[in-house]
């Protein structure tokens, strides 16, 4: 009986939010993950309209030409978005939406819902982040996917994206997958019932204890 939400997860790259997003799509059942656009090339495994929509820097140029976009950011050369009809679409289907993107997308999207009542009512934002930047760098290292010099900017970034925690709904100081899972699903669960969310409308007569 809740009006759907928008939960929004955002961590510094190589943090681990991919993973948590992933697990939360697998134990959800009405939770559905919008599909971002990317100007990168796939990397090996990904799935084209699966995994990503990619596109090419000119048709990403035409997408945000016509303002199609909720967010949209360049990271480290490329440009990701994220398109307004698919979040409308399923939020009008009665899901909820999983939204996995960066710092700057996260920024984009607070601005849109201030002038959007429907996203203001259903935005939540997460804030994902290891402990210390040590940790975050073998992480980064750890995936084996990156160069050195990519690894080098992460860091970098890292440090500016992490100082920007006070702009989340909610703070998780990454611990191992499954606690990070448990906790993101603690505030998922959470939110589903607060009161601002609820369309359940009664009666005086309907109330519960009163027939």
């Amino acid at each position: 009986m809740s009006v759907p939400l928008i939960l929004l997860l955002s961590a510094p790259s190589g943090a681990g939010k991919t993973t948590v997003a992933e697990g939360m799509i697998a134990s959800v059942p009405n939770l559905r993950r919008v599909i971002t656009c990317t100007t990168r090339p796939p990397r090996p495994g990904e799935v084209p309209d699966r995994d990503y929509h990619f596109l090419t820097p000119e048709e990403f140029a035409v997408r945000v030409g016509r303002d199609e976009f909720l967010e949209h950011a360049s990271v480290y050369g490329r440009s990701y978005g994220t398109l307004k009809r698919s979040v409308h679409e399923l939020l009008g289907a009665g899901h909820d939406v999983l939204l996995n993107i960066d710092v700057q997308g996260a920024a984009h999207v607070r601005r849109e819902a201030l002038e959007d009542p429907v996203l203001s009512r259903a935005l939540v934002t997460v804030f994902l982040t290891p402990p210390t930047l040590s940790e975050l760098e073998q992480r980064l290292r750890g995936r084996g996917s990156d160069a050195e010099d990519v690894i080098r900017r992460r860091l970098e970034s890292a440090l500016e994206e992490a100082a920007r925690w006070r702009e989340f709904d909610y703070l998780i100081v990454s611990g191992t997958r499954a606690e990070d899972l448990s906790r993101l699903q603690a505030i998922y669960t959470a939110e589903g019932l607060r009161r601002e969310r609820s369309s359940l409308q009664f009666g005086t007569s309907a109330m519960p204890g009163t027939e």
